[in-house]
Parts: C-alpha cells; structure tokens; sequence
C-alpha cells in the first residue's frame, strides 16, 4: 500500500480520492476550500493537509486534478507549492485537463528536484469516477508510468501511455475535438427528427443499431429531447478546454474549422445561461 497526496477535491477528485483510500492506501487530501476536504476526510477516513506542501510531504505518489494551467502552476511550483514539501523520488502524476506546455513546463522543474511527473486527463465524466471507470491518457517516461499504473488502475477502466510528457494532453484534446462535433451532430439530429414530425426516441432506438451510434447517443439523447442538462461536464469547463485545442491547432497547423464553430455555439449557449449546463446542452440554443 502506498502514502499519497490527493490534491483537488471536485467532482471528479473526490472520488477518485476515495477510490484510493478504499483500496487500502493511506491517502492525504488538499483542496481550496478547507471544508471539501474535511468532507472527504469524515467520508473516507485518510487525513487533510493545509497545503499543498504539507500534503507532499512523505509520499510516494501525489496526484492532482484542479482547474487550469495557472491552478497547476501555483500548487506545484507556488509558495506552499507540492514541490516545496516534495522529497526526490515522489511522482506527480497530474490528472487536469490543461496545456502539454505547462505539462512540460512542470515536469522539468520536477526533474529538477528528482521528482517523477505524468501528465494523464481524464474521460468519463462525474459518473466514470464516481463508478472508477474513467478513461486516462498519459504523458511521461515508461519507467515513471510502470509505478503508477496499479495506483491509477483504482479509478479507471482503461489506462495508457501515449508518448513522452505533454503526450496525454495532446491526447485529451483530440478527446474533446470528437465530443464537440459528437454533440453537434447529434444536437441537430434530434432536432431535425423532431421537427419533421418524427418520433425522436423510435428514431434512435433504430439509428443507434447502425453506424451513427455514439455514447454521447445512448447516454445523452432522453435528457437532451427533455432539456434537462444537469447530468455531465459544464459548458464552461468544455470552453476552457476547447481553448486549450485551438491554441494548440494554431501551434502546430491542425485545421480545426468544425471545432472552432461549436466552440461559438457553447458561447452562445453560456449567453443564454447556460454555463453550469452539461456540454449536451447544445440542443438548446436550436430550439430558441
């Protein structure tokens, strides 16, 4: 069993935390807000630290999942900072949807420090953690990776290690690019059949036996046709990371036209309220 460092208790981290503790390890929580981890702690048993430091320190594992580049930034390399309690041999293991350049940006100041560093999104939403079966794509050195994988393996379903660090963020970004235009397509879809007069359902209890079937279809399409958009991933968190891609299509010269434009359908949609809505809540703005 291991000692770890959970920092970032949202929807997705504290489950995940409490995977870990379940299956034995002596896990150590962080957040922001003191009382989330006090929460987790009269949940789960395990222990809250007051910093991010103060959680690195005597671990063999810290693991994160918070907001965006600048979040990761300050709870790594900040005053108070993971690496000001790190000790050499610790591996951060990074589960934020964020850039590959700060992945890449950490890592070498983990390196530095002889501190491992992964970065490894996630896919599968508030019920794949809940449920610790998420989706995780890695970045980083296989040696770093072989140590980790039994850990990860207690909240996924599938793990793997795509290439070297910024690796499973690049990977997370062609995630994000499918869902968009997934959504969109089947936004519009069930839009068309309801305005021509079809039975929606019937529609797609046949069209998901053939070739335009889809998880966001099975999972999405009863909640999309009754405009309730309070099951998944907010709209404003899928703006920050389709963010992330565009910036990253224009480094590297990927065209991203179809991406670009949904990208301005969920602006559309945050105007009209929308911006704690699950990303499915594109339907909405064709019914206006």
């Amino acid at each position: 069993m291991a000692n770890i460092g959970f920092i970032g208790l949202g929807v997705m981290g504290y489950p995940m935390a409490g995977h870990l503790q379940r299956a034995g390890h002596n896990v150590t929580v962080y957040n922001r807000t003191a009382s989330r981890a006090r929460q987790w702690v009269a949940e789960h048993a395990g222990s809250a630290a007051d910093t991010p430091a103060l959680a690195a320190v005597d671990q063999d594992y810290v693991l994160l999942c918070v907001g965006n580049d600048d979040d990761l930034r300050a709870v790594i390399a900040g005053e108070d900072g993971v690496l000001q309690g790190a000790r050499s041999g610790l591996v951060l293991v990074d589960h934020t949807t964020a850039s590959a350049d700060v992945a890449r940006e950490l890592a070498a100041l983990a390196a530095e420090q002889g501190v491992g560093f992964l970065d490894a999104p996630v896919s599968g939403g508030q019920s794949g953690a809940e449920k610790g079966q998420l989706t995780i794509m890695v970045g980083g050195d296989e040696s770093v990776f072989d140590l980790v994988r039994p850990i990860i393996k207690n909240y996924a379903r599938m793990v793997q290690l795509m290439g070297p660090v910024g690796s499973g963020q690049l990977t997370k970004m062609v995630n994000q690019i499918c869902i968009a235009g997934l959504v969109q397509g089947l936004s519009e879809a069930l839009n068309f059949a309801q305005k021509a007069g079809l039975d929606a359902e019937a529609v797609v209890s046949v069209i998901s036996k053939g070739a335009a079937q889809s998880w966001q279809m099975e999972h999405r399409h009863k909640t999309m046709l009754a405009g309730d958009f309070e099951h998944g991933f907010a709209v404003d968190w899928m703006r920050k990371d389709l963010a992330i891609v565009l910036a990253e299509a224009q480094r590297n010269g990927a065209q991203l036209p179809v991406t670009a434009l949904v990208d301005q359908f969920y602006a559309d949609v945050q105007a009209m309220g929308g911006k704690r809505w699950d990303t499915s809540s594109l339907i909405a703005r064709l019914k206006r």
